[in-house]
């Protein structure tokens, strides 16, 4: 025997406000997308008929009015008693694409915030048909019944909602006129709440405007009373075969590449969204976006966009849009540019990294970080025939001033895709080389000392070196500029990565141990590089004492260490400290006289 399901409508009215609907608030989106469907539906076989929704708070109650189809008393019995059935679904198929939801459903969900509907209709496709009046209480009872005549004269619905204990607050007029405009302004018909308009027709991007100048003004305006900033620019979003109309306003300052876009999206005019995540690809962070749609689905609480293939191919065209917009400016107008990259060259880049066009394009402008300042990629290459680069920002700081003394050209690569773009370099402009700085080859470009020299420093050499084995560092000495940096201190990937094998092999068992030894690469570790040509190395080379001399080594390895901003390792640290204070300890030690005879100032003989 066949058996029909059994709704508890209490249960699907909880359903509905704690899981479908993000907020109470949602119940007048839903009103107005009945009474604009309502409207169009009437207007598909009466394209003359009149268009409106009126929305009449009045304490603790609603009525919502709209000149529409109507329903008739056994379509009543049929939509509005069955839970999920759609006016759209009967007799109207065809024009489906202009309805923007579900009448049954959303009539349901008016249960978030009353305890009794009370709906009056009259149909325009049968003249003859009497108004009726549908009643719902929200322990799922309802009646219907046929009303008079003068009941309801003209075809149209109007809708009562009562105010369920503790909600009487979303019906007052000052809620329900902001819940309108959030949701309605866009509207293609009258909608007002009293006698306020709440469509605000066109929509910006879509009016006149008496030149450019005006039209920017009123996009700033538009962006400042949507999102509360001036925009640096506005990038209009007119795809007709995408059924899309809007404007991308971009932020006036830079922002996180995490931080999802809060992008507007209006469906047939009504509010659908204020977080679509997915609209734009990941790149175009730096952009805000209002737009009207009316070929992207909804989710099934239509406060979201389905993902699904029409939506991915929208995000390639607004993506292509915005990518158009910058070769329009690097093309016209590079003042606006150079603005705009000064603030987000790293959505750009982020661009570029997959777009060896775009990438190509801009390289001219695109700023990086070097070591004779903030140039772009093309014009650094100009100046020297191989770029070396670093992969972060400590390498880069550690040799920084002494690759500009020495006439090394190198590109900090430690931010976010400039490593990438450096590599790429090779293939938007052939024949130019590029290479990662290692030790090697920074040690390589400064000079070296003559033998006999540096053999009449070889006792110095020693106590240095034995004084910063403990702490995996070489000491190599070598002659470069400037005068005022005693000693550089080299530490690359390689070399770090061995020192971080090397502890965690002190620390393993036995087993584990064994294992990460075979893995010792012997080559790679830091290097704390002598300069020859400063004084204070050679007045530290005629130290006579070794205490002395470890101390001021360890404090000029630690000066090394601050100078190339490279955390601190707690050995570091300890070493630092313990520099200091036998330095200090080495300043206020008395000294004794160099002749017996000699006394100190002021001793009486």
């Amino acid at each position: 025997m066949a058996n029909t399901f059994q709704v508890d409508l209490r249960g699907l009215v909880d359903l509905l406000s704690h899981h479908l609907y993000s907020s109470p608030k949602v119940y007048l989106r839903e009103l107005l997308q009945n009474g604009v469907d309502a409207v169009t539906a009437r207007r598909a076989v009466e394209p003359d008929a009149p268009a409106s929704v009126r929305l009449v708070p009045e304490g603790g109650t609603l009525r919502v009015e709209d000149s529409g189809i109507g329903l008739t008393e056994a379509e009543v019995h049929s939509l509005l008693a069955t839970i999920g059935r759609s006016s759209k679904r009967d007799g109207l198929e065809a024009a489906r694409a202009e309805f923007l939801g579900q009448f049954g459903i959303g009539l349901l969900a008016c249960f978030v915030v009353a305890e009794e509907i009370r709906v009056v209709s009259r149909s325009a496709r049968d003249a003859e048909a009497p108004p009726v009046e549908w009643r719902a209480r929200d322990d799922g009872s309802y009646t219907v019944r046929t009303l008079p005549e003068d009941a309801r004269p003209e075809p149209g619905t109007t809708v009562h909602l009562t105010a369920r204990p503790g909600a009487a607050e979303w019906l007052a007029t000052d809620r329900v006129t902001e819940l309108a405009r959030h949701y309605g302004s866009l509207l293609p018909y009258d909608v007002r709440v009293g006698d306020t308009p709440v469509s605000e027709r066109p929509a910006v991007w879509e009016r006149h405007h008496p030149g450019p100048a005006a039209r920017r003004a009123a996009l700033a305006r538009h962006c400042r009373e949507t999102f509360g900033f001036t925009p640096l620019d506005a990038i209009e979003l007119d795809v007709p075969l995408a059924g899309l109309r809007g404007v991308a306003y971009v932020l006036p300052s830079a922002v996180s590449p995490a931080q999802r876009g809060a992008h507007r999206v209006h469906l047939k005019g009504m509010l659908l969204t204020e977080r679509a995540d997915d609209l734009l690809p990941e790149w175009a962070f730096f952009v805000r976006c209002v737009l009207d749609t009316d070929s992207l689905r909804p989710t099934a609480s239509r406060e979201n966009l389905y993902a699904d293939d029409t939506l991915a191919a929208v995000r390639d065209v607004l993506g292509t849009r915005i990518r158009d917009w910058l070769s329009e400016l690097a093309a016209g107008d590079q003042e606006r540019l150079a603005h705009f990259l000064s603030v987000h060259h790293l959505g750009v880049k982020s661009l570029a990294r997959h777009d060896p066009e775009m990438f190509a394009v801009m390289l001219p402008w695109l700023p990086f970080e070097t070591t004779e300042g903030h140039l772009s990629l093309d014009e650094y290459a100009r100046r020297h025939p191989v770029i070396h680069y670093t992969r972060t920002t400590e390498e880069f700081r550690q040799v920084a001033a002494i690759a500009a003394a020495q006439g090394v050209g190198v590109v900090n690569g430690g931010y976010t895709y400039d490593t990438e773009l450096v590599e790429l370099l090779p293939r938007a402009r052939p024949g130019t080389a590029v290479a990662e700085l290692d030790t090697d080859t920074v040690t390589a470009h400064l000079d070296p000392v003559d033998a006999e020299e540096e053999l009449a420093l070889t006792a110095f050499l020693a106590v240095a070196r034995a004084t910063l084995e403990p702490l995996g560092c070489d000491v190599v000495l070598r002659a470069f500029q400037p005068l005022t940096v005693p000693a550089l201190h080299l530490d690359d990937r390689q070399a770090r990565h061995e020192r971080a094998r090397a502890e965690e092999a002190e620390a393993a068992d036995g087993l584990w141990a064994g294992i990460l030894g075979s893995l010792r690469d012997s080559r790679p570790r830091a290097r704390l590089v002598l300069n020859h040509r400063s004084p204070l190395v050679h007045r530290m080379a005629r130290a006579e004492s070794e205490e002395l001399l470890a101390a001021a080594v360890e404090a000029l390895y630690g000066q090394a260490l601050l100078m190339s901003q490279r955390p601190l390792r707690p050995a570091d640290s300890a070493l630092l400290n313990r520099a200091f204070l036998a330095l200090l300890d080495w300043a206020v030690r008395p000294q004794a006289p160099s002749d017996p005879t000699e006394r100190p100032a002021g001793e009486p003989h």
